[in-house]
């Protein structure tokens, strides 16, 4: 079986070959759900863009032993490096976008709180949220093959965004009535993606971001879902300028 057909496992912490590894109670659990016995190798990587070979030695009560055995970078990063700036949304509609556009190459999340955002949870809550949002990501890292585990960072308001927007060469927004395609754009290295929330960005917020270079980008006549546009926009954005 090749690396790319292993079972892979996140780890939280260094990786070398020779070391030897107690793995936690969730990736025991994981291991024993794959049937995976003594003997059998898995893939271990930790955000850090390589991945390594290990032997999995024990499935003990404190958690999966391992022997690593080989490691090396390997990079499966989307040429273009896309930002995503998403209005927050219902939480299973956010787990499903995260998830996606992890796969499809995100480099970082940032979760927006607009005018219309209908989520709305107390600090301790939020923590929680986000914790989760980001082993989502995780786990889709595990599942798609990246190395290198996008940030989802911690939830801000609209203003403190627009006060503190990332570098990008590109910036777009989002909106069924833009008047820009994205097919009629020349492909940039970066490009900062901003979503709106259930019921989109208020007539105030999009005239902010106009004002901040994001060109208004339709995608096609028809109304889509807060969580279904930025996927459709990225898997378009990878067919055109990335590496599908």
């Amino acid at each position: 079986m090749s690396i790319n057909q292993l079972p892979r496992f996140h780890v939280a912490g260094p990786l070398a070959p020779g070391a030897t590894l107690v793995l936690d109670a969730g990736t025991l659990r994981h291991m024993q759900a794959l049937r995976l016995h003594p003997g059998d190798h898995v893939t271990l990587f930790n955000g850090d863009g390589t991945e390594h070979v290990a032997e999995l030695i024990d499935l003990a009560k404190r958690g999966a032993i391992v022997q690593m055995r080989s490691g090396a970078a390997v990079d499966r990063e989307a040429p273009v490096r896309v930002v995503l700036a998403q209005g927050i949304c219902a939480a299973d509609r956010m787990d499903l976008l995260i998830q996606k556009a992890t796969e499809l190459g995100v480099e970082r999340i940032i979760p927006v709180i607009s005018a219309r955002t209908v989520v709305r949870l107390s600090s301790e809550r939020q923590e929680r949220r986000e914790t989760h949002w980001q082993n989502v990501a995780i786990a889709a890292c595990e599942q798609c093959g990246r190395n290198t585990i996008p940030e989802v960072v911690s939830s801000i308001r609209f203003d403190a965004f627009m006060a503190g927007l990332p570098a990008t060469d590109l910036r777009l927004m989002l909106d069924p009535a833009g008047d820009v395609r994205l097919r009629d754009l020349t492909a940039p290295a970066s490009v900062l993606v901003a979503v709106g929330p259930e019921g989109g960005f208020a007539s105030d917020e999009r005239m902010l971001l106009a004002d901040r270079g994001f060109q208004a980008v339709r995608f096609g006549p028809r109304v889509l879902r807060t969580e279904t546009a930025p996927l459709a926009v990225m898997a378009a954005m990878q067919a055109m300028w990335g590496d599908a």
